[in-house]
Formats: C-alpha cells, structure tokens, sequence
C-alpha cells in the first residue's frame, strides 16, 4: 500500500476521480485483461458480470446494488492472474499442490482489489465467488449467513457460466445441464436456492414461482424441521435428504435462529401453528 500511495505521490496524473461510467469502462478493461490469461477465459468475466447482474435485480436488489454486483464480477477472476497457466491450461487432472494454488485466487483478488479503499465493497463480494453454504467452499469455507446475498448470487452466477464455457479438461456443458448442476447444489446445501433461482430466470431458464414460507424459511430448511420434528437425528434427516451431518446441522441452527427458538419441542409448536407439517 505505501509503495502504490507513492507512485501515485509522484504521478499527480494518476490521481483524477473517475465518474460512473468511466469506472465502468475501466473495470471492464480488467475484466478484459484478466481473461486474456488464458485462451479458455476469454470474455467469462464480461459473461458472469453480466448474467450475476440481471440476477441480482431478479432477486429484487435495487439498481444500485445491482449494479455493485456486476462491477464486483468483473473483478472477481483478477486473482488468476498470479496462478501460472501452467495450471490454467493444463488438461490432465491437476495435481494436490495445483489445486491448492487454484484455490488461493479469490484471497489473491482480495489482495489485490484492498491496495484501492474505493474498490472495498467490490472486494467483499468478489471473494465470495467460490464460497459455499455448507462451508466446502474456498479460500476462507464460509458457511451460512457469512455468506452475503450478492456474495451468493455471483457464486452461482460464475458457477453457471463457467460450466457452459469449455476448459482445458472438458467441454462446455449445455445450459439446461448447468442449470441442473446448480439446482443439485442447492439440494446438496451449496448454493442459495434464491440465488440460483435468480440466475437461472436472468439466463432465460423457467423458474417455478417459490413459495414464500414463514419466518423467511426456505423450502429446504421446511423440509430439515419436518424431518427434525418427527424426532430424527442429525444424521438420520442427512441420510434422507442425501446431504452431509454438517449440513443438516448448519441448516437446524439456521431454523432456530430464524424462528426464535433453542430445542426440537418449541420448534414442533412453531411447525404445527404454521401449517408446515403437510407436504403440500
């Protein structure tokens, strides 16, 4: 940070404020920059920004936050930079040590994105882009409410496109396979079901209208009490619902967090006075 704050010292031309549209233009020149790394990225950055943008008004952010959302996409990939494409480009599988350095280019965009205090509330999305709900994400495994709303739509946002753009190790899978991997996310507890509901109207995939249950439940969370309230374990609501013990755990403290209660009796009366029992 010292060393930037004294090239722009000794440059005054480096210290205009740039207007809306000229930040605009200059982000999606590093978004362009960014992807020219390697042959297979060229224009995702353009992609994701644009689609994690219609999302997120679809979700029903406001414009402004909208907007927040596609500018931190265009940055979110700038971490790739310092990876050697040795790895990018590389078409047998990567090796343990590869796929730790893949790993840490999210934390080196938000190193990278921190040296410019006027970039922070990009940098807090754009690293979130390979986080995931249940916490098997990376580089810092946030799980749940660590997770923001715009954090989680650009999540699934560079999820979808990346798997409709073709890589060294596989080709570009169809939309509607995309779309299906990331509704097997949301049941698996990885991705937002909001988030990808979101994504999938704003990639032009028909989206059922989601039912709106009380205390801002989601319908996975309605299906972890119903289970939970009949007096099955952890580990038993896991195996029914095909997801990990910690999962399902993540998703009963979420419940009670959300209903205001602290045991299986009281969230029982809250299922009951609510009509939740019925899988109707």
């Amino acid at each position: 940070m010292t060393t930037w704050r004294t090239v722009i010292d000794a440059e005054p031309a480096l210290g205009i404020v740039l207007s809306d549209h000229e930040l605009e233009a200059a982000l999606e020149t590093i978004a362009d920059y960014t992807d020219l790394k390697s042959p297979w990225t060229i224009g995702h950055s353009r992609g994701v920004a644009d689609l994690a943008g219609a999302a997120a008004r679809a979700h029903g952010l406001s414009d402004a936050d909208a907007g927040l959302v596609r500018r931190a996409a265009l940055v979110h990939d700038l971490g790739r930079l310092g990876i050697s494409n040795a790895i990018w480009d590389k078409r047998a599988p990567l090796t343990p040590a590869e796929q730790e350095r893949v790993r840490l280019h999210p934390y080196l965009t938000d190193r990278m994105l921190a040296s410019a205090e006027a970039l922070a509330p990009l940098r807090a999305i754009a690293v979130q882009h390979h986080e995931r709900l249940d916490g098997s994400g990376y580089p810092r495994a946030l799980s749940g409410d660590a997770l923001t709303a715009a954090g989680r739509i650009l999540a699934a946002a560079d999820a979808y496109h990346a798997m409709t753009e073709p890589r060294p190790h596989r080709p570009a899978r169809s939309a509607e396979d995309a779309a299906e991997e990331l509704r097997a996310g949301v049941r698996g507890a990885q991705f937002d079901a909001d988030a990808v509901d979101a994504v999938l109207r704003a990639a032009g995939h028909p989206v059922k209208r989601r039912r709106q249950w009380p205390a801002g439940l989601t319908s996975r969370e309605v299906e972890v009490l119903r289970l939970l309230v009949r007096g099955l374990s952890y580990r038993e609501i896991a195996e029914e619902l095909v997801i990990t013990r910690r999962t399902a755990g993540s998703h009963v403290e979420h419940i009670y967090a959300k209903i205001g209660v602290s045991n299986r009796a009281r969230a029982s009366l809250f299922a009951m006075k609510h009509g939740l029992m019925s899988a109707e």
